[in-house]
C-alpha cells in the first residue's frame, strides 16, 4: 500500500531524530549531519518508505549560502589575486577527473557513453543527474553514483581531517540566536528568501544556495551584515542536508548496492588520489595551507564542504571560491564536452 506523503515524511523525521540522538549520545563528530545521514541511509537500505523534505531542504541550503556570503569581507577581497593560480588549477583538476572517470565508467562498469560522462563529472549531484537525463542517460544510475560520491566524501573527510591533518572539528558553527541582534537576523533571513526566489526566477543554477550567497556577500561588503546565521539555523541545515543524503537510497536493490554503489565507491578512491595530488601541488607551490587545500579540492558537495570548513576553522574565503569555480566549470562545460565526446 502506498503511504501518504505526510506519513512518509513523519517517519523520515522520526528516523533522522533517532539518528541524531544516537550521534549525540556516542559523541560522533558533526552529529547534526552524520546522525540523520547514517540513520536515514540504513533505514532506506532496509526498505523503509522514507521521503525527502522537499522545499525544506532547499531552505536549509539558503542558510549555508548566507553563512558563506557573510564570510566574504572587504579584507578578503584583497586576498583574491593570491588565489588566481590555485583557481587556474581547477580546470586541470576537472579535466583529469573526466579523462580518468569516463573510461572507468564506460569500460570497467559497462555504462553507456552519456551515463559514463555525467557519472564522472564532479558537479552538483542534482545538476549532473538532470543534465544526464536530458541527454538520454540512466537517471537511476546517475542519482546513485552522485549520492554515493557525496556520502563517501562526507564520511571520509572528517576522518582525514582529524587523523592526517590533526584538525579537531570542534569550532562553533556560530553564536546562539539569543545573542544576535534581531535586525541582523531579519536582514539575513530576507537575504536568504530574496536570493533563493530571485535566483530561481533568473534561472541561476543552485539558486537556493548561490542566490542567498550573492545577496549576503553584497550586504557584507557594504558593512550591513557582520555576523553569520545563528548556531541553531546551521544545525537545522546540517540535519536536513544529512537526511537528504540518506533518502537518496530509498528503493535501492541489493543488486544496485553491489554494482552501482560499489562502482561509485571504487571511483571515489580514484578521485581521492587525484584530489590529494592537486591539493599537495597547491601546498608545495605555497598557494594555501594543507587544511584549506584539502577542503578546496575535495570533490564533495558545496554545502557539505562548507559545513566541514566552518567546524574545522578553515578560511571559507579560500575554500568556497574553488568549489564554485569547479561547479560553474562543469555545468557550463559539460554540454560542450559531451558534444565533443559524441563526435
Amino acid at each position: 500500500m502506498v503511504k501518504p506523503s505526510w506519513l512518509r515524511r513523519l517517519l523520515t523525521l522520526a528516523v533522522a531524530l533517532g539518528g541524531l540522538a544516537v550521534a549525540l549520545w556516542t559523541g560522533l563528530p558533526l552529529p547534526f549531519l552524520f546522525g540523520p545521514m547514517l540513520a536515514s541511509l540504513v533505514a532506506a537500505l532496509l526498505g523503509a518508505p522514507l521521503l525527502g523534505m522537499g522545499s525544506a531542504t532547499n531552505a536549509a541550503r539558503t542558510v549555508l549560502g548566507v553563512a558563506i556570503g557573510a564570510s566574504v569581507t572587504p579584507a578578503l577581497l584583497v586576498q583574491l589575486p593570491s588565489m588566481a593560480l590555485s583557481l587556474a588549477l581547477v580546470p586541470l583538476y576537472v579535466g583529469l577527473i573526466g579523462l580518468v572517470g569516463v573510461p572507468f565508467f564506460r569500460r570497467v562498469c559497462g555504462f553507456d557513453r552519456v551515463t559514463s560522462f555525467f557519472a564522472a563529472m564532479p558537479g552538483g549531484a542534482t545538476d549532473m543527474t538532470l543534465f544526464g537525463k536530458d541527454a538520454g542517460g540512466d537517471v537511476r544510475t546517475l542519482s546513485l553514483i552522485h549520492a554515493t560520491r557525496v556520502a563517501v566524501i562526507v564520511t571520509l573527510a572528517p576522518i582525514l581531517l582529524t587523523t592526517i591533518y590533526g584538525t579537531p572539528l570542534d569550532r562553533p558553527l556560530g553564536e546562539a540566536a539569543a545573542s544576535l541582534p534581531l535586525f541582523d537576523m531579519a536582514l539575513m533571513a530576507a537575504a536568504a528568501l530574496v536570493g533563493w526566489r530571485g535566483g530561481e526566477r533568473l534561472g541561476l543554477f543552485g539558486a537556493s544556495m548561490l542566490g542567498p550567497l550573492i545577496i549576503t556577500l553584497t550586504l557584507s561588503l557594504l558593512g550591513l551584515v557582520q555576523v553569520r546565521p545563528p548556531r541553531e539555523a546551521l544545525q537545522a541545515a546540517q540535519f536536513l542536508i544529512g537526511l537528504g543524503i540518506g533518502v537518496h537510497y530509498v528503493g535501492v536493490t541489493w543488486r544496485e548496492l553491489r554494482r552501482t554503489v560499489g562502482f561509485s565507491v571504487l571511483f571515489m578512491l580514484i578521485l581521492a588520489v587525484l584530489a590529494a595530488g592537486i591539493a599537495e601541488t597547491v601546498v608545495l607551490l605555497g598557494l594555501a595551507a594543507p587544511l584549506e587545500a584539502f577542503l578546496a579540492f575535495a570533490p564533495g558537495g558545496q554545502a557539505e564542504m562548507t559545513i566541514l570548513a566552518i567546524v574545522a576553522g578553515a578560511e571559507l574565503g579560500f575554500v568556497v571560491p574553488h568549489h564554485i569555480a569547479r561547479i560553474v566549470l562543469v555545468i557550463l562545460g559539460a554540454p560542450l564536452m559531451l558534444r565533443a565526446l559524441r563526435r
